[in-house]
């Protein structure tokens, strides 16, 4: 929402500066995003008269100007293509160093077809003052040649830009944010000037609403008689000023209705109308031809205004191009009606169609002000554009808005820590236009649609009063040491956060939503929304790897040569949301090097053993995991992939080199292995009352390592004989770990040999020879129920 501070002084007397409207705006929660000065972003442009005009003697339509500059210096040398650029003109001159808006280049000296230019004679839309630019700045003969122009011209009217929160509907006009200021004592709001106008004659066009859901209240009049031409300059520069293109009168006068006072409207040409006006329900498959060019094809849910010739507009959103005025329009009506704000939400979703009259009805406008907004609007087309206006008609009943509540002073203090007395309290909702009768029993003006009980007025009290008034209050702390509170989920994604980290992997923050092309890989989101901020955060992540492949790609795409992630999340599936730890990873593993030699990259291997230590710092048995080969998901590599279970049925892992097909979809190129750790799976330890855990003992006995090489058939998971050795002897043995595979000469075909280091902890008493021998035949044993048998 823009104004500029002009336009706020004439609902607001006031007598504060910029500085002060500026906090105080941002103080009673209205919080100011920008402010901008013309005066200040034009502060170099000087008054210049122009003393002789002579054709370029290199091109045609060029002019060599020289130019008085009022300084008291040589006429400047300026080379200009304008039309109307002729000796004795007074216009706007940028020298070498001006940096010009409308065109966003900084003035230099230039030879311009072999001739040297020192500066510009500047247009209006060069300026940024407004869209002519069929010539430069005419200014009147006995303006100060020298002066600076945006002083002479007035300009110096800040333009303030204010976020509006989707609950402030009130404060989408100009008014509104006057009545906050009031209210916080930034001046006092001015009476609103409403006109009583006398319509002649009768209406000549029905007004009716068909549609009392969507529509419940259409008003109306008709102006006969008028002129539309430009408009004013007052109006055109304050719409300018906000963002608006001047279009003509009838057309500005609606847009600064709506703008001033949050009251959207629309001026028909009463000449292409045809019947009733009436709102109605639309027909599906009926079209509009918006006023933005564009054609729209409407369902039975939606409003639209028509007349007997079908849809003239989207009511409450868009106006339509058949019957819009134009230069020739004599007759118009003007329309003011309330729409339902969920219809219009609905409908703006649906077409994709967003304007600032949907802004303000989607959230909510005051409903009663429909009379008091077609007053308004035709005393300015009276004004402006002349003509005899008919009475009004109305159709329909406008809901009334106003809601009543019985509220208690002293709630201030117990919802919001903050004791106002309760005749200051009586003062703000006053200013704010709510009544208050001695019992303190409340009546909610019709323009605060999101005011509904005690603690809302309480909101209203404390921003006026001012948060940062709120005194700091310590919540009280309990005797004695304070019991953990987290949960063991909580536990669970700290250990995980933490263990990630400590291994060298950086942690990445990733949407939620992902669009449906990055879903697609995974097979698709069971979750999508309906009206999504953008249609690329459309869909609840299946998995927490489509964010990190798209990191990875970014930091890829920045020189990024060793890429390590991790995200702890949550991926969204048709059951429920469920804890997870995703990491990836790509690039080098370890750079090129003179002992090494080339630079090696990730593989599976990597991704599963950073996928076991994330498991065993999150309380997994790791000692009883098994390795499978194959993984619910798709996106990973046939061969080059594999989960980690307690059983075949608890996946608590996943882990691979990504599909090609799916590097391909994201856009990344080389090796990228990635693993999904389901904390949500990882078992759940049994509470135990004892919290205190035994204080770590080193063994006193030194461990004994043995080696074994066992023949075992190719296909065999080498996971599995690890296993089994471990389970051998559980007493004496501590540890068994692969360090060897070979396939080749001395092994048989379809075989292979494993080799595993098996560490023995002794506890009461060392090993004897014949303790060894006993507990490496089991361990033989065990292996041989695999079919795996000792290698020779």
């Amino acid at each position: 929402m823009k104004f500029t501070l002009s336009w706020l002084k004439e609902h607001l007397d006031t007598e504060a500066g910029l500085d002060a409207i500026v906090e105080g705006l941002t103080r009673v929660g209205l919080e100011v995003e920008g402010v901008e000065d013309a005066a200040e972003k034009l502060g170099a442009f000087r008054i210049a008269r122009i003393l002789t005009a002579a054709p370029h003697p290199q091109a045609d339509k060029l002019q060599v100007l020289s130019v008085d500059a009022g300084d008291g210096g040589d006429p400047l040398q300026i080379v200009c293509g304008a039309p109307n650029a002729r000796a004795g003109l007074v216009g706007v001159l940028g020298r070498p160093g001006d940096y010009v808006p409308g065109i966003d280049v900084t003035l230099k000296v230039a030879a311009i077809r072999g001739v040297e230019s020192r500066g510009m004679m500047c247009s209006m839309r060069e300026l940024e003052l407004s869209d002519a630019h069929d010539g430069i700045i005419e200014l009147p003969a006995d303006a100060p040649v020298g002066a600076v122009y945006a002083d002479w011209a007035g300009l110096s009217d800040p333009v303030i830009d204010v976020a509006i929160t989707p609950n402030r509907q009130d404060c989408m006009g100009v008014r509104g944010i006057a009545r906050d200021l009031a209210a916080a004592g930034l001046g006092a709001l001015r009476p609103l000037n409403l006109p009583s106008i006398i319509g002649q004659g009768e209406c000549p066009i029905e007004i009716r609403t068909d549609d009392p859901e969507g529509c419940p209240a259409f008003f109306g009049r008709a102006v006969r008689g008028v002129v539309n031409g430009d408009s004013p300059e007052w109006l055109a520069k304050r719409l300018i000023a906000v963002g608006q293109r001047p279009i003509s009168a009838l057309v500005d006068i609606t847009n600064y209705v709506m703008l001033d006072h949050g009251r959207p409207l629309h001026v028909y040409d009463l000449a292409r109308l045809s019947g009733p006006l009436v709102a109605r329900k639309a027909t599906p498959g009926e079209e509009v031809l918006a006023l933005n060019g564009k054609s729209y094809t409407l369902d039975e849910t939606m409003t639209v205004i028509a007349d007997a010739n079908g849809p003239d507009d989207i009511g409450g959103i868009m106006g339509g191009e058949k019957t819009g005025v134009t230069a020739a329009t004599t007759d118009v009506l003007i329309e003011c009606a309330y729409f339902t704000p969920e219809a219009i939400a609905r409908t703006g979703q649906k077409l994709g169609l967003t304007s600032d009259a949907r802004a303000r009805f989607e959230r909510g406008v005051d409903p009663q002000f429909l009379e008091a907004g077609l007053a308004i609007a035709t005393r300015l087309v009276t004004e402006l554009c002349g003509g005899t206006p008919s009475p009004v008609v109305q159709a329909g009943t406008p809901p009334s808005g106003t809601k009543a509540l019985r509220y208690d002073p002293t709630l201030t203090e117990k919802i919001a820590g903050l004791a106002v007395e309760p005749d200051r309290q009586r003062t703000i909702l006053a200013a704010l236009g709510f009544g208050i009768d001695a019992v303190w029993n409340v009546s909610v003006p019709s323009w605060r649609r999101d005011v509904d009980g005690p603690a809302d007025l309480v909101e209203e009290v404390v921003r006026i009063i001012g948060i940062d008034n709120i005194p700091s209050t310590p919540l009280p702390r309990g005797e004695g040491v304070a019991r953990p509170t987290a949960t063991q989920a909580q536990k669970v994604e700290r250990r995980a956060r933490r263990t990630a980290a400590a291994r060298g992997l950086n942690e990445a923050v990733t949407w939620s939503f992902i669009s449906e092309a990055e879903a697609r890989p995974f097979g698709g989101g069971a979750w999508t929304l309906a009206n999504p901020i953008s249609e690329e955060l459309k869909v609840m992540r299946p998995s927490l790897l489509p964010g990190l492949v798209a990191a990875a790609r970014r930091n890829a795409d920045r020189g990024a040569g060793s890429i390590r992630l991790f995200e702890v999340g949550r991926r969204y599936l048709a059951d429920g949301e469920g804890l997870t730890l995703g990491l990836l990873l790509a690039g080098d593993r370890t750079p090129r090097d003179w002992r090494s030699g080339k630079a090696q990259a990730f593989d599976a291997f990597d991704a599963k053993a950073e996928a076991v230590a994330m498991l065993g710092a999150v309380g997994a048995p790791v000692d009883r995991l098994q390795l499978f080969e194959t993984v619910s998901s798709g996106v990973y590599h046939p061969g080059r992939s594999g989960s980690l279970r307690l059983g075949p049925k608890t996946v608590l892992a996943e882990f691979g080199e990504l599909h090609p097909s799916v590097a391909r979809a994201f856009d990344i190129d080389g090796t990228v292995v990635a693993a999904e750790v389901f904390l949500d799976a990882v078992p759940v330890k049994r509470a135990s009352s004892d919290h205190m855990r035994e204080a770590y003992a080193p063994p006193a006995l030194q461990a004994v390592r043995r080696d074994f090489a066992f023949l075992v058939s190719a296909d065999r998971a080498a996971d599995e004989l690890l296993r089994a050795v471990r389970g051998a002897d559980k007493a004496a043995i501590a540890e068994a770990r692969l360090f060897d595979l070979f396939q080749g000469q001395g092994v048989g075909e379809g075989e292979k040999s494993v080799a595993i280091e098996v560490v023995l902890q002794p506890s009461e008493k060392s090993f004897t020879d014949a303790d060894l021998q006993a507990i490496s035949e089991k361990i033989v044993a065990a292996a041989a129920k695999l079919g795996a048998k000792l290698r020779g």
